[in-house]
C-alpha cells in the first residue's frame, strides 16, 4: 500500500493514514486503498477490533488539495462519480463487522470528521481541533453528513456545518462527537483500555450488537422492531458463543474466545 500502514496485534488491526506531508488528507487513491483494506478486514474473523490512526501532526485534513483542483475542473457526471467513491469508503467503514475506534491524535477537518464520525467509539486528544470548513469554499459536508450528524446530533450541526468554525476536544465530546478527551500522553493507555474491553468481548455478540444499534437507532418501536429484538435475543441465547458465554460466568471461568494475551 501506498497511503496506509497496517499492523495486527492481538486481534486489533490498527490502519494508519500514512501521508504526514499533507497532514494525512486523502484523494481518490487513499480512498480506493482505505475502502479495499476495509473490506477485506471485514472478512477476517481473527480481527476482533480495528482502530484507524494517522502518522504526523494532523489526524486527517480533509481533501487534498492537488485533488480538490482536479475536481475543479470535473463534470457534474465525474464529481457524480468521484464522490460515490468517497461515500462507499465511509459506508464500508460505518458498516464494518468489527468494532472501530478512532485514534484521533491530532487536528481534523472536512471529510476527516466522517471518517471519525463512522467509527464506533472515538477518543481525542484534548488539544485537538476540529472544523468543518466546507462552505468557507463553497461547498458543503454532503457525504459525510449522515454520519456526522448521527454524532453530533442535528442541533450541534446546525452551528457547526454553518459557520464553519473551528471547535476544540472539549466541545467535542460535550456534543458527543468524540466519547473521550484526554492529554496526548494518556491516549495510548486509554486507546489499550477501550480496546481490550472490546476484544474481551463475545466477538459474534460484538458484531450483533454493532448491527443492532444500527437497527435501532432513529427508528419508531414498532411491532416489527420489537419483534426483530425479540429474535435477536433468542438467536444469540441459543448460539454457540451465547451458550459458552452463560455456562463460563455460572461456572466462574473465562469464556473460550478469550485471546491468551485477553484479561477476564
Amino acid at each position: 500500500m501506498k497511503h496506509l500502514l497496517l499492523n495486527t496485534a492481538g486481534g486489533v488491526t490498527t490502519v494508519t493514514l500514512n501521508r504526514p506531508d499533507v497532514r494525512n488528507a486523502f484523494n481518490d487513491e487513499v480512498i480506493t486503498e482505505l475502502t479495499a483494506v476495509l473490506l477485506e478486514l471485514g472478512k477476517r474473523p481473527e480481527v476482533r477490533c480495528v482502530v484507524l490512526a494517522g502518522n504526523g501532526p494532523a489526524f486527517c485534513a480533509g481533501a487534498d488539495l492537488n485533488w480538490m483542483k482536479r475536481m475543479a475542473d470535473y463534470t457534474r457526471e465525474e464529481n457524480l462519480e468521484d464522490a460515490t467513491g468517497l461515500a462507499r469508503m465511509l459506508e464500508v467503514l460505518y458498516k464494518l463487522p468489527q468494532p472501530t475506534v478512532a485514534r484521533v491524535h491530532g487536528d481534523t477537518y472536512a471529510g476527516g470528521m466522517g471518517l471519525v464520525a463512522a467509527c464506533d467509539v472515538a477518543v481525542a486528544v484534548d488539544t485537538v481541533q476540529f472544523c468543518l470548513s466546507e462552505v468557507r469554499l463553497g461547498l458543503i459536508p454532503a457525504t459525510i453528513s449522515p454520519y456526522v450528524i448521527r454524532a453530533m446530533g442535528a442541533r450541534a450541526a446546525h452551528r457547526w456545518f454553518l459557520t464553519a468554525e473551528r471547535f476544540s476536544a472539549v466541545e467535542a465530546h460535550r456534543i458527543g462527537y468524540v466519547h473521550e478527551v484526554v492529554p496526548a500522553a494518556q491516549l495510548d493507555a486509554k486507546m489499550t483500555e477501550i480496546v481490550q474491553a472490546l476484544v474481551n468481548a463475545g466477538p459474534e455478540a460484538v458484531k450483533a450488537c454493532k448491527q443492532l444499534v444500527h437497527d435501532v437507532a432513529g427508528h419508531s418501536i414498532s411491532a416489527g422492531l420489537v419483534r426483530r429484538t425479540i429474535e435477536g435475543i433468542a438467536d444469540i441465547r441459543a448460539s454457540d458463543e451465547g451458550r459458552e458465554g452463560v455456562k463460563s460466568f455460572l461456572e466462574k471461568r473465562k469464556p473460550n474466545w478469550l485471546l491468551p494475551q485477553g484479561g477476564a
